[in-house]
């Protein structure tokens, strides 16, 4: 006798025998129980008891209900309001923000734009940021990873090579994006890649290879499909592929790309650009109205091709935009307006020791002078408080006290101890 295959739940694997009911589908079955989950997270999305809430209260009604497309096609925040999130960790960089609060913005308009019935159909814009090191690029890209509900990962270009060498494949991109969003296929595949030190896979020249460039040019190469979009058979568990695996089918069309670098020496390509017609009087005006001390303002897509990037690859990220050298001014600021300022995390470090840090103004401006000196941008900061703070917090926590001020006379004694 041939036993009947019982009919189970296709969401929660119970049996017919073990529900009041089990709902008959095309392609599977729904319990009661279910069906009835089912239906008070559709109205908690819906809008019932969540009018008046504001794009980040709605984005964790959907993350504890586990809904992930009710936020990024709906409720996602405007622009004006990615910026002023940004402005509160982010001094600064006024250009890019909104560069990247439009980006982000569109990107989920694109997504939820209807069947295309008048034939325009809306492509995405990848997006590429030129800046010097410590401008704040990969902060940016974080802070709106703490904004959004939606996979983001930040990949670093450096550690890929052209397929079948030594390193990572570009595949690997998708394979950090499956594992942010739990191999939830459907959200990955409207998720945010962040593509760090995209300039350090430039070819070697200006002129195509004559040999393999397998870390440069060879990797821009194999990213083009990714950024443009296309089918990719990824590695469910990353490395390398092979014949007999089975592949994730991931489309990278609706997968928005921001690239960042900064672009060492671009400078001098802009420059030879900029004062390559240098015989007329209209030439001579121009050069007078050029700021000599931000050439990166004047960033254009032939600079990028002239520092090594393809020509293909350039195109395929259409928006460019670029982060402001920080002046004096602009790391006073940074040292300690941010809500997770460096002054304020070493306050807070010292306060789980019952111990109140201050800094002096003057304390404060040695620390800037001294980052100034060194041209590292805002990571000098972290480095000058780090060298300056280590004894402190070396010594604090076992002595007595309950207060302790950094002094400018301080800082310049342990800086001069340990350079």
């Amino acid at each position: 006798m041939v036993k009947r295959k019982e009919n189970c739940c296709s969401f929660c694997g119970r049996s017919e025998r073990d529900v009041n009911m089990l709902i008959t589908g095309m392609h599977g079955f729904i319990c009661d129980d279910c069906a009835k989950q089912a239906y008070e997270i559709t109205n908690s999305i819906a809008g019932l008891g969540t009018e008046g809430m504001t794009s980040n209260e709605l984005a964790e009604v959907a993350r504890q209900s586990g809904d992930v497309d009710a936020v990024s096609m709906g409720n996602v925040p405007k622009p004006q309001e990615i910026k002023a999130y940004l402005d509160e960790y982010i001094i600064g960089q006024d250009d890019a923000k909104r560069y990247l609060s439009v980006a982000v913005y569109n990107h989920y308009k694109r997504l939820a734009q209807p069947e295309e019935q008048d034939g325009v159909e809306i492509e995405k814009s990848n997006i590429i940021m030129v800046g010097s090191t410590g401008t704040g690029k990969t902060l940016l890209a974080r802070t709106i990873a703490k904004l959004l509900n939606v996979p983001f990962t930040i990949v670093d270009a450096t550690v890929f090579t052209e397929a079948g060498y030594v390193g990572e494949d570009v595949e690997s991109i998708l394979t950090r994006l499956l594992q942010v969003a739990d191999y939830n296929q459907k959200a990955a595949e409207r998720g945010i890649v962040f593509i760090d030190e995209i300039d350090k896979i430039a070819r070697k020249s200006d002129n195509p290879s004559i040999t393999r460039d397998v870390s440069g040019e060879g990797v821009q190469q194999g990213l083009l499909k990714l950024l443009e979009g296309t089918i990719v058979n990824v590695p469910p568990k990353g490395g390398r592929k092979h014949p007999d695996q089975d592949y994730i089918h991931l489309d990278t069309r609706n997968i928005l790309f921001i690239c960042g670098g900064a672009f060492d020496g671009i400078e001098r390509k802009i420059a030879q650009r900029m004062n390559a017609h240098t015989i007329g009087y209209n030439s001579v005006q121009n050069v007078k109205r050029i700021d000599k001390n931000d050439m990166m303002q004047y960033v254009a897509p032939q600079d990028l091709k002239s520092f090594g990037l393809i020509p293909e690859i350039i195109g395929r990220l259409p928006v460019l935009t670029h982060l402001n050298p920080l002046d004096k001014d602009a790391l006073r600021r940074i040292l300690v307006e941010p809500k997770n300022s460096i002054v304020r995390q070493y306050i807070k470090l010292f306060k789980m020791d019952k111990i109140e840090l201050t800094f002096t103004t003057e304390a404060l401006d040695f620390i800037v002078d001294k980052a100034v000196e060194y041209k590292l941008g805002a990571r000098g900061l972290r480095s000058i408080v780090e060298t300056v703070m280590t004894d402190a917090m070396y010594e604090a926590p076992s002595q007595n006290i309950t207060k302790f001020e950094v002094t400018k006379e301080y800082a310049e004694k342990q800086l001069e101890s340990k350079f």
